[in-house]
């Protein structure tokens, strides 16, 4: 499976979860408990990745730590796609995003939001 294919099929997963029952499914725990629950996990797992991030700058152990940062990363994605859907919108909507900005300065990006 390539990686685009994960972001369609994890797409697909989470907005089926919507349906499940609190208590069969975490994604649905996390849909029925609302907003507010969604976005502390958010919040937990970016301080969760700078975390990471800092204790690998300072690390002896690489290679574990690189492991570290990534499964950090990969929980703030996933529940940055959990508060997506919440929303209605999907990491295609983020990749349909990230291509239109593709080959603009940041500068230049940033100068158009204004």
């Amino acid at each position: 499976m390539n990686q685009q294919d994960i972001l369609t099929e994890l797409d697909r997963v989470l907005q089926a979860r919507k349906n499940d029952s609190a208590d069969d499914s975490y994604v649905a725990s996390l849909y029925h408990k609302g907003l507010d629950k969604i976005l502390k996990k958010v919040g937990e797992e970016a301080t969760e990745t700078v975390m990471a991030a800092k204790d690998l700058e300072h690390s002896v152990s690489q290679h574990h730590d690189q492991a570290s940062l990534v499964g950090e990363v990969a929980d703030l994605w996933f529940h940055t796609l959990v508060l997506l859907h919440h929303q209605d919108l999907s990491a295609q909507d983020v990749t349909q995003e990230l291509e239109r900005r593709f080959g603009l300065s940041g500068h230049e990006e940033k100068a158009r939001r204004q």
